[in-house]
């Protein structure tokens, strides 16, 4: 009898599609479970350098909530390259803006940084508010605690 480690192959990914509602969930906790479940690491099958996660769409990102003063105090920064172009923005005045881009933001970090990790911010989908384009592709409702 033989015995070895399986390695996951990309077509063995099923690929299932999962909505999460954001309302009132803390954004670092909801963006630690949606990176772990894009990556697949809920999956048996799962090997670090195939995709074998799922595909998530978060509605109503909008009513998210951060703890503390974080809404005030956390800032996002961007830099265009140039000299003295680094640019800033709080989260409130992000959540006013693009609300999408605090959990795309969070998610990314959590990802691996590279060609793995740009195929995986793919499958997220950001809505804020209840609606989304996908119900094409059947998504059941994944409950978070």
């Amino acid at each position: 009898m033989k015995k070895y480690t399986y390695s996951a192959k990309k077509e063995d990914n099923q690929g299932k599609w999962w909505v999460i509602d954001a309302e009132d969930m803390v954004l670092g906790r909801l963006a630690s479970l949606v990176a772990a479940r894009i990556r697949g690491k809920h999956n048996p099958l799962y090997t670090p350098h195939v995709d074998t996660g799922d595909s998530i769409v978060v509605v109503n990102i909008e009513k998210v909530r951060l703890t503390g003063r974080k809404w005030a105090d956390k800032t996002y920064y961007r830099h265009s390259g140039y000299t003295g172009n680094l640019k800033s923005i709080t989260a409130e005045k992000l959540r006013e803006k693009r609300p999408e881009d605090l959990l795309r933001f969070a998610v990314r970090g959590m990802l691996p940084k590279n060609s793995l990790g740009r195929t995986l911010r793919k499958k997220l989908h950001v809505y804020a508010g209840p609606t989304h384009p996908h119900a094409a592709q059947q998504p059941e409702e994944l409950k978070l605690q």
